[in-house]
């Protein structure tokens, strides 16, 4: 595995790769562009931090119902995302970033929908008692957060970036809806967003997706 793939496979930027294992950025650079050649056993320990990291990072799987876990509150109870999402924070009862589709409910750009299972977010492992979380990681940079109606959720460029690296298991109907109103209410542009470079090629197939979903 090089050490591009496992950067990739976390969702990490090259800064954030480096940042991770405490690997200069200059290296981590060199490494990826075939600059220098990083030795075979570094290439093993990281690949064994990164077997480690990719659980904690991101879910392999969607969760399952387990009747010995808690049940977190039910969306269909509920008029409105939000109002949700809230009695979702107060039942898990510790910090909690919300992610992915959570974080587009809370930044207003998706509705969700009534049979919503799955929250996804980061936070502490111990969130694994509850059904349905799905943790991408135990932290995220405060720089990627926001915090509105008492709910704390990345901003919509993490969001973004989070579901193109998680898009092998996301239904990404709530990302296209969210980068479709995007696009109109930014006159018809995409500027402003922040997308990897090992990233742009899945983020044009899904911006075209995504003016065709209102323009249709």
């Amino acid at each position: 595995m090089t050490i591009r793939e496992m950067r990739r496979g976390l969702g990490d930027t090259q800064s954030e790769f480096a940042e991770r294992y405490n690997i200069p950025f200059r290296t981590i650079q060199n490494w990826e562009t075939g600059l220098r050649k990083p030795p075979e056993y570094i290439v093993e320990l990281l690949e064994n931090r990164y077997r480690t990291d990719i659980v904690n990072r991101r879910t392999a799987k969607l969760p399952e119902y387990d009747s010995q876990k808690v049940n977190l509150p039910k969306r269909s109870n509920y008029i409105g995302a939000v109002s949700w999402l809230q009695a979702v924070s107060e039942c898990i009862g510790e910090p909690f970033v919300f992610a992915l589709d959570e974080a587009l409910m809370c930044q207003g750009n998706f509705g969700g929908r009534s049979n919503e299972f799955v929250v996804w977010g980061y936070g502490s492992d111990n969130l694994s008692r509850f059904n349905g979380i799905a943790l991408l990681g135990n932290h995220v940079s405060s720089y990627c957060v926001q915090e509105k109606n008492g709910l704390k959720f990345t901003d919509f460029n993490r969001t973004i970036a989070d579901a193109l690296a998680n898009e092998f298991i996301l239904d990404m109907q709530g990302t296209i809806e969210a980068l479709s109103r995007y696009y109109y209410r930014n006159g018809d542009s995409f500027d402003g967003l922040s997308v990897a470079p090992e990233y742009q090629q899945d983020f044009e197939k899904l911006a075209e997706a995504a003016v065709d979903y209102y323009g249709s």
